[in-house]
């Protein structure tokens, strides 16, 4: 007599219904998940790989626990409203040590042009203004008016700007800060830069500053992502992970745990079943099937869309959203182990790197580093630190390589990085204990992400945030969260999306 699992048949009676099912456990399915099973809903994580996190996961090798994203974390915050990571673990009654760091980037930029921001804002205003004494009065408006968007985010409590009742709500207990967000949703950081300021190196700085979390130009950024960034790196601050970045992932779960909710690891989805056009459930790629009243997808909207629902046509909704938003690149990405001899104990946690303005776009044109192990020494053996060296790159310039030309050229690529390091930290190679070279083919295969991309990035300039999709598709039962939905990249934007996310999936279930 067969046996056939009550996953395999869709018809079968006994078949477990979910409130939710979180196709994949990156940051905003995560929050998402979190925040749903915190309300009693019965709630499903589907996770490709074996360890939650995506982005911001870890891997461990010779002693060193590396961090796979970016080591620079906003929204663990203690007072307001945008300390979303904190708010996130606190729904699930779990929390996380915390280590502040006093600068958020060191800019070793073209022209010898050097500038920290501080934690301390009057501090990094003074030091900005000593490069730029004749934008003084510039510096000071400009980044003052990212503090009113800022507060305006900060007043309120950040959730789905989809469900009527809360948009009512929000408003009328907050008219100003909304009329205020409002102002600024259609507006780009380039266009009120260039009210105050006219010093073209001055420009190209908020360039790079809005380059080094969004991957475009000012031109390119919305006003509204600047105004949290540039202002909470002084509010609630930057703020480190105890034990590594994948602590933020592994807390949320073991909260999701004790909140009745349910994950599964090497559980690859490869379909979203639909009947009647409604998203009931999913197929995984070993055959088994689950069923659930909501479907949420963590991925791409690229893979949601082009691979999880392959024999649909692209609805129209999605098709404008591709004409307006192309994929941004990934990164080569470096992941060092260190001798401590090279590092002065003055040394910053996070580096940014340029040697020439019109290459900051350019694959290999700008180099993010960060060095973890200066906040939290025990992510490496005694002696030694970690060194987290990214700079973009496209897929395009690493497909068709026989084994050996792609490892060559990984070893090419990474020695190049490695001298241009040297500049800020003399003595560098030969102080090197580990090397591992990531490339977007890397990030395509561990993080499911098409082309290795972190999310997606106008093709050209738009009216700020209202070209950016929410949770809510063109196909019934279906959401998306992340970093292809509103507010867009980042860790606490992709958070922000959790929060709206689940507020807009346990309206709609009754919860």
């Amino acid at each position: 007599m067969t046996t056939v699992s009550r996953y395999q048949r869709s018809a079968d009676t006994d078949c477990e219904l979910y409130d939710a099912i979180m196709i994949g456990s990156g940051i905003g399915g995560l929050v998402t998940a979190t925040q749903l099973a915190a309300k009693g809903a019965k709630v499903l994580v589907l996770e490709r790989y074996i360890i939650p996190g995506g982005s911001a996961g870890y891997f461990e090798r010779q002693g060193y626990r590396f961090d796979v994203g970016a080591s620079m974390i906003f929204g663990f915050g203690s007072q307001g409203t945008t300390n979303l990571l904190t708010r996130a673990l606190e729904a699930v009654e779990t929390s996380l040590e915390t280590i502040p760091d006093p600068v958020q980037i060191d800019y070793h930029l073209p022209d010898q042009l050097e500038v920290k921001v501080h934690r301390d804002y009057d501090k990094f205003i003074q030091e900005l203004i000593c490069q730029f004494p004749h934008e003084a009065e510039g510096i000071r408006k400009f980044y003052d008016e990212c503090w009113r968007v800022f507060n305006c985010l900060n007043a309120m409590e950040l959730l789905s700007l989809e469900e009527p009742r809360y948009l009512t709500r929000v408003f009328f207990q907050h008219p100003l800060a909304c009329l205020g967000l409002v102002k600024y949703l259609p507006q780009n950081v380039g266009d009120i830069a260039r009210r105050y300021i006219r010093d073209r190196n001055l420009l190209k700085f908020i360039d790079i500053e809005c380059y080094c979390w969004s991957v475009v130009p000012a031109e390119k950024t919305p006003m509204i992502n600047a105004g949290m960034v540039f202002s909470d790196r002084h509010y609630g601050g930057i703020n480190y992970p105890k034990g590594g970045v994948g602590q933020i992932a592994q807390k949320l779960v073991e909260g999701l745990e004790k909140k009745g909710g349910t994950i599964e690891y090497k559980a690859r989805v490869k379909e979203i079943i639909l009947e009647n056009n409604k998203a009931v459930g999913v197929r995984l790629a070993d055959g088994r099937e689950y069923r659930g009243k909501r479907i949420i997808s963590n991925a791409t909207r690229w893979d949601t869309f082009e691979k999880l629902l392959p024999d649909q046509t692209l609805p129209k909704k999605e098709q404008k959203w591709q004409e307006r938003y192309q994929k941004s690149p990934s990164f080569l990405s470096l992941h060092l182990g260190v001798k401590s001899d090279v590092i002065s104990p003055d040394t910053d946690c996070h580096h940014i790197l340029l040697e020439n303005w019109e290459q900051m776009e350019e694959p290999e044109g700008t180099i993010f580093l960060s060095i973890p192990t200066l906040l939290d020494p025990s992510l490496a053996p005694p002696n030694c630190h970690i060194f987290h060296a990214f700079t973009p790159h496209w897929i395009e310039d690493w497909q068709g390589l026989s084994p050996q030309d792609y490892h060559e050229k990984k070893e090419q690529a990474a020695a190049k990085i490695v001298q241009r390091l040297e500049k800020i930290f003399p003595g560098l190679e030969d102080a090197l204990d580990y090397q591992e070279v990531g490339t977007p083919r890397t990030h395509r295969r561990f993080l499911g992400r098409e082309d290795g991309t972190y999310g997606p990035i106008p093709q050209k300039k738009l009216m700020g945030l209202l070209g950016m999709p929410f949770n809510q598709t063109a196909i019934p039962g279906l959401y998306c969260v992340g970093d292809s939905t509103f507010p867009g990249q980042g860790l606490n934007a992709v958070a922000f999306s959790g929060f709206a996310c689940a507020h807009r999936v346990a309206v709609d279930l009754g919860f």
